[in-house]
């Protein structure tokens, strides 16, 4: 069974996600947060999954209560950004925080039940297209000092070369074609880069290259 709560400052919202997802046999919503403290607090008091959570709300925004509930040495939380907009201006601190994806508010009901239990499985729902143009769209954000993080120097040759390709917004499939490998393959050198690079997901191995420098975004000045 998953864990859902919904942390959404607006009502009727919540109600309809709630009317949708306790439709399903494997999902369960075992909470309701209106603010992004009252998110924080009920994850630490109720076991939860995973956490659908709107960007904009009182108290404390999505940015700061993801950061929060996905900080090391929390509960094995995953969360999922809710935003108005493909391109939000928070949604790139979203992912920098820990979030595993986002979604947009009006996904359709079989889009956003897809994406609960994708994250639920280990799998961001940030779609490598959307990610690139999220990441090239906020490239100012990103530090002008870019160097390489610690753990780049600890990876494979093909390690670095499947976390390059996964930043450029490449799918497994596509990554498997480009290396001439079994998309298996490149699913468990992907598998190595979080474990060694200690990220949750593919959203952060994107992140991470930009951050480090490994990466330059298109629209970012050279030179």
């Amino acid at each position: 069974m998953i864990r859902v709560l919904l942390a959404d400052d607006q009502e009727l919202l919540r109600a309809g996600f709630r009317m949708v997802l306790g439709a399903q046999a494997d999902i369960e919503v075992v909470g309701e947060a209106g603010d992004g403290a009252a998110a924080v607090a009920a994850v630490r008091s109720t076991p939860v999954d995973v956490v659908l959570m709107d960007i904009r709300m009182p108290v404390m925004d999505g940015v700061e209560a993801t950061r929060a509930i996905c900080a090391p040495g929390g509960p094995p939380v995953r969360v999922l950004i809710l935003t108005t907009f493909d391109l939000d201006e928070y949604a790139f601190a979203a992912l920098k925080a820990g979030a595993s994806g986002f979604l947009l508010k009006d996904v359709p009901p079989s889009d956003l039940l897809s994406a609960i239990r994708s994250v639920h499985a280990g799998d961001s729902v940030v779609a490598p297209s959307t990610t690139r143009r999220l990441l090239e769209r906020f490239a100012a954000h990103l530090p002008d000092d870019a160097r390489e993080r610690p753990g780049a120097e600890t990876l494979t040759a093909r390690e670095r070369e499947v976390l390059l390709l996964v930043a450029r917004g490449l799918s497994n499939a596509e990554i498997a074609g480009r290396l001439s490998l079994a998309e298996a393959t490149v699913k468990t050198h992907l598998g190595r880069v979080l474990a060694k690079l200690g990220l949750r997901d593919r959203a952060q191995v994107v992140v991470y290259a930009y951050e480090s420098g490994l990466v330059v975004p298109s629209d970012r000045p050279k030179g």
